[in-house]
């Protein structure tokens, strides 16, 4: 009889030392392997300054400061394969942030993009006309009757502003010119170079880079005119953005140059420095477009 109570009382303890180990692990935290980032992403659309590739080496690193140095914050370049692609995505608000020329910043304004800084170096926003050093193009009238580059229709300082300089001097653009709309700012140059036009126009960052890094094209062309200068390039942001983050954006591009690593960024864009801006600073863009469109060409009303 002792022996069945002592066989009892050990399965009762060991029933309850079980029940006591199940309750222990029903209660065992469970961890996720997986992380909540609150990171948000920004799409940062630059119009084509260079062709795609060339883009993304000159304008990445600053996506990268941008991303190191505005928490939470991660900034994605976008490039695009021609002035169409970059004002259809533009206008169809595509962008969180965007560097537009000011033809495209003007428009950009009317779909509801505002204004928060530009690039500096005003005095490099002029059209620039190249020529082989072995031509006989001396002046505009020159050009009669033989083909000229432009990178795009909507290029405000490589096409739009050589366009006005032309029909300034002499030169009815529509029909005195066989214009060639090739693509890029590089394409242009590169006409020129191989001897398909016999005057390409574009701005001076672009001929500045390309002509140092390929020193044959310094020695077969030159700068045979100029343009007189513009705002230049401008940095706008849908309101979709908060103030804070816009606030971050443009503190960090305005002092970029008081930096050692903000001075190689801005070395890659041929740029000194960038510079606070609001819608009003582009009025006397309005005012060119106007007598533009009046005395060159009609502006294409997708464009507007």
């Amino acid at each position: 009889m002792r022996y069945i109570i002592r066989v009892l009382v050990i399965a009762i303890i060991a029933l309850l030392t079980a029940c006591d180990q199940d309750t222990s692990l029903s209660y065992t935290p469970q961890f996720s392997n997986v992380q909540h980032s609150l990171t948000k992403q920004y799409i940062f659309g630059v119009h084509p300054l260079h062709n795609p590739q060339r883009l993304h080496e000159v304008f990445e690193p600053l996506m990268q400061y941008l991303s190191d140095n505005i928490p939470n914050a991660r900034f994605k370049l976008e490039a695009s394969r021609n002035y169409a692609a970059y004002n259809e995505k533009l206008y169809a608000k595509k962008f969180d942030f965007g560097l537009p020329n000011p033809y495209q910043t003007i428009n950009a304004i009317n779909k509801g993009y505002r204004v928060f800084a530009k690039m500096g170096d005003d005095e490099n926003f002029r059209g620039i006309f190249l020529v082989r050093k072995d031509s006989d193009i001396n002046q505009p009238v020159d050009l009669i009757g033989k083909a000229v580059s432009y990178p795009a229709l909507t290029a405000l300082a490589a096409t739009m502003m050589p366009q006005y300089y032309l029909q300034t001097h002499g030169v009815d653009v529509i029909n005195d010119l066989d214009n060639r709309y090739v693509g890029s700012q590089e394409s242009s140059i590169m006409n020129v170079y191989h001897g398909d036009t016999s005057a390409g126009s574009t701005w001076p960052p672009p001929w500045i880079a390309l002509s140092k890094e390929r020193p044959e094209l310094a020695r077969e062309l030159k700068v045979i005119w100029q343009t007189e200068p513009l705002c230049n390039n401008s940095l706008v942001v849908l309101p979709t953005v908060s103030n804070e983050v816009v606030d971050q954006v443009q503190s960090l591009l305005v002092n970029l140059h008081k930096s050692d690593e903000g001075k190689r960024i801005l070395e890659r864009m041929t740029l000194s420095r960038f510079e606070i801006a609001d819608n009003e600073t582009y009025q006397s863009v309005r005012d060119f477009i106007s007598v533009f469109s009046s005395t060159v060409r009609p502006l294409d009303q997708e464009d507007n």
